[in-house]
């Protein structure tokens, strides 16, 4: 690869080490990742790409307080305080190749304001009352990215003053852009036409059909979404049972493939089978079942390695799998989540035509012993990371768009959205990161499930040499009992407001005895003691009926200095 794209680093911006930076990428049209990389130097990034079409580059950043203090005043006109944002990835616009290197600071102002734009006109918002909060900081936004670039002119190396500006747009663009979003959210949350959708597809089976959205792209559903949990087969006390029935509408069982059969041949229902008899005949919910096949490292029996290059004994094996599984569990199992992340290729190395081949023995499987269920392919690292490093996976909305149009027929894309963590595909993304990238997947006029959704509640160290230099990011403030009820109730609310979302699941009820996917990301400790995440999902899942967001899932901003009467 000899294609490259530069970029100026202040002390801000600049990564922690030389190198390679972990958890960035490149990016090509439409937001589909392409192959490249991004390399740390002394006050520079430096792209490589594999073709010499324009590119941006999404990159961790950390929006802290000590950035916030080099900004100049954070006391805005309207008497709006800038706060801290973060460590979240950003991405710039598409860039053409030049000799000189892009100011890092400015080009990721000017994509947020673009992003803004972009939004403004999809959500027909530009409708709002110049005097609302949002479009003032909107406006804010615009005349400071209008001086950072008066500020940085071309043919001129960028100096501090105008880093200093541009820091200064993009700090207030990315503060009104989450505004946006949450003011969208609220919108659509208490929309009369789609309250009025759902009381008629309670009253007619007729009118509970998905219909395509009338003014943009993307599926209206015409039930109310659902909130539920996934649940450790390993835990089954009655402080579980309790939590499970006060916070959810459905539950889901993992069933991964190393808990259900250890052994080659040799299967372990007992553990699920208790649960899901407790949750039918007793608290009387539904029941999603799965991924059934995952070859993450954590999902994988040993001896299934044994098979990894021999395609046509692990397409066999993965059948039989299926067909054990879903015969077993198909009178109580309502919704089938058939398999995970196959697009991204990790683990298990597959063609791109054997990924599709195993999708579709999944979904045929399910099709075949229990035509009623509803059937979803999920989606890992749905911003598709993993492919900017490794071109023998498929992006995810690449993958999305194979399978549609190979025939194969599943019901719903389910995206498995998780943050926080220090591994590759999830760090931090902000509010309207996490809106844009569900509208994308909208588009594919698909509904979507989010399978598991969930931050830590304190930060977590790396432990694995592979994730050595990776940072799992954080929203507002570093990661505790407060900021994941913070985060849950901001992105759950941005969610469960999208009209083509059916589903919402956390992704784990108590934090297992091991460490499991993501330390301390339960509602509940290990002790099974409640965190307020817990309180909150109540909070919000209680809002669907009204109509209405829950205060808690509003953004606050920091305390305003108090304005002189009059």
């Amino acid at each position: 690869m000899d294609r490259m794209l530069l970029f100026m680093t202040s002390d801000s911006l600049s990564p922690r080490m030389p190198g390679p930076i972990p958890g960035a990428s490149m990016v090509g049209p439409d937001g589909v990742p392409v192959t490249g990389s991004a390399i740390a130097e002394p006050g520079l990034i430096r792209c490589e790409k594999s073709s010499t079409e324009a590119a941006a580059l999404s990159v961790p950043v950390t929006l802290d307080a000590s950035a916030l203090n080099s900004i100049g005043p954070t006391l805005l006109p309207d008497g709006t305080m800038l706060r801290p944002l973060g460590e979240i990835v950003l991405q710039t616009c598409l860039l053409p190749e030049r000799d000189r290197p892009y100011l890092l600071s400015l080009e990721l102002a000017r994509h947020r304001m673009m992003l803004i734009l972009n939004k403004l006109e999809e959500w027909r918002s530009f409708d709002i009352d110049p005097d609302d909060p949002v479009m003032r900081l909107i406006n804010h936004a615009r005349e400071a990215f209008t001086e950072a670039l008066v500020a940085s002119p071309n043919g001129r190396e960028p100096d501090a003053e105008s880093d200093r500006l541009a820091m200064r747009a993009l700090w207030i663009a990315v503060e009104a852009s989450e505004r946006l979003a949450m003011a969208q959210a609220e919108r659509e949350f208490g929309a009369p036409a789609r309250a009025a959708m759902h009381a008629r597809a309670a009253d007619d089976v007729s009118a509970a059909m998905p219909v395509l959205h009338p003014t943009r792209s993307g599926v209206v559903l015409p039930q109310p979404p659902s909130l539920g949990c996934a649940i450790s087969p390993q835990i089954f006390t009655d402080q579980a049972k309790a939590l499970v029935q006060n916070t959810c509408d459905f539950i889901t069982m993992p069933m991964r493939w190393v808990e259900m059969e250890p052994a080659e041949g040799d299967y372990a229902f007992a553990r699920t089978d208790r649960w899901i008899e407790w949750a039918i005949r007793t608290a009387k919910l539904p029941v999603v079942a799965g991924p059934i096949v995952d070859f993450r490292p954590q999902s994988v029996p040993d001896w299934l390695y044994i098979w990894e290059n021999d395609y046509e004994t692990l397409r066999e094996l993965v059948y039989e799998h299926m067909k054990a599984v879903v015969t077993r569990y198909r009178r109580t199992v309502s919704r089938w989540t058939v398999c995970s992340g196959l697009h991204a290729n990790r683990n298990f190395s597959f063609t791109f035509e054997q990924m599709i081949d195993l999708t579709r023995i999944c979904v045929l499987v399910v099709r075949k012993l229990h035509p009623k269920a509803k059937v979803h392919v999920e989606i890992v690292e749905p911003w598709g990371e993993h492919h900017s490093s490794d071109r023998r996976s498929l992006p995810p909305t690449l993958y999305a768009e194979m399978l549609a149009q190979a025939g194969i027929q599943f019901d719903a894309l389910a995206l498995r959205v998780q943050m926080g963590v220090p591994a590759p595909g999830l760090a931090t993304r902000d509010l309207m990161a996490f809106s844009a990238m569900l509208d994308q997947y909208a588009a594919l006029d698909r509904p979507i499930a989010i399978s598991a959704i969930g931050a830590p509640a304190a930060s977590i160290e790396v432990t694995e040499d592979d994730h050595k230099g990776h940072s799992g990011g954080w929203w507002r403030s570093p990661w505790s009992n407060q900021a994941q009820a913070d985060w849950a109730s901001a992105l759950l609310a941005v969610a469960l407001a999208k009209p083509f979302v059916q589903s919402v699941c956390w992704q784990d009820l108590i934090d297992p005895p091991s460490s499991g996917e993501m330390p301390r990301g339960g509602l509940a400790g290990p002790d099974g003691v409640a965190r307020p995440v817990l309180e909150r999902l109540a909070d919000i899942r209680a809002s669907i009926g009204r109509g209405q967001l829950p205060d808690a899932a509003r953004l606050h901003s920091a305390p305003r200095t108090p304005q002189p009467a009059g």
